[in-house]
């Protein structure tokens, strides 16, 4: 749903900067980069010292820039497999941070082991139902579902919870809970999507190989009756 909601209406209300920055010679691959550097570092400095609302702030400065460079893609006419490989892998890297600062934050001053548990499931379930979808494609299945939770509703809601529960450290009370409950839903979500790429992907590769014994069915029938 943000997928598709969300992301075509932030595209539009960054076109703007990304023509700025295309009059500036600054190229796509280079926003990526610098987008994923910011993620990386507002996750890993910010996030495992417990400045859960500062970190939000800077990741939050960065992480468009996943929407930005693929506008200035489109606008200079320059999509690639190179551009998009650079993209999909630098995000991975980018949830791995975000996820990894929650870990290292309960490993250490956060004290929960359990929630550092789900932190690193969290991390993980992110990268292989990503991977699920790449593997499928890539053996030539449609792989059509989205499933419960992709990427942008892992980030929206774990950093919206972040940055909510940051201001327990301004003096409001109790809204710390949010982060745990956040990762719970997380964890849950993915794991229910994950379920859901594969059953898709079992699926679909039935079909196909179905249809292909049919297919050398009926060529082989051709060149009997020949």
């Amino acid at each position: 749903m943000l997928n598709k909601y969300a992301r075509a209406f932030f595209t539009r209300v960054l076109t703007p900067f990304a023509t700025f920055l295309i009059r500036r010679g600054v190229s796509p691959d280079t926003v990526t980069l610098v987008g994923t550097a910011g993620v990386v570092a507002g996750a890993l400095v910010f996030f495992p010292r417990g400045e859960f609302f500062w970190g939000t702030v800077v990741i939050t400065l960065f992480v468009f820039s996943d929407l930005v460079d693929g506008n200035m893609a489109r606008q200079l006419g320059r999509s690639s497999r190179w551009g998009a490989f650079l993209d999909s892998t630098l995000d991975r890297v980018a949830d791995g941070a975000v996820f990894g600062g929650f870990a290292l934050w309960y490993a250490g001053q956060g004290d929960d082991n359990i929630l550092c548990a789900v932190s690193i499931f969290c991390l993980a379930s992110g990268q292989v139902v990503s991977y699920t979808k790449a593997r499928g494609e890539s053996i030539g299945l449609p792989v059509a579902v989205n499933g419960l939770v992709e990427r942008a509703e892992r980030l929206v809601i774990s950093l919206v919870a972040a940055g909510f529960a940051g201001l327990h450290a301004f003096g409001v009370p109790g809204i710390d809970v949010l982060l745990p409950i956040a990762l719970w839903i997380v964890a849950a979500g993915s794991l229910v999507t994950l379920v859901q790429r594969v059953v898709t992907v079992r699926r679909e590769s039935a079909e196909a190989e179905a249809a292909d014994n049919a297919s050398h069915g009926t060529s082989h029938g051709s060149e009997a009756a020949s």
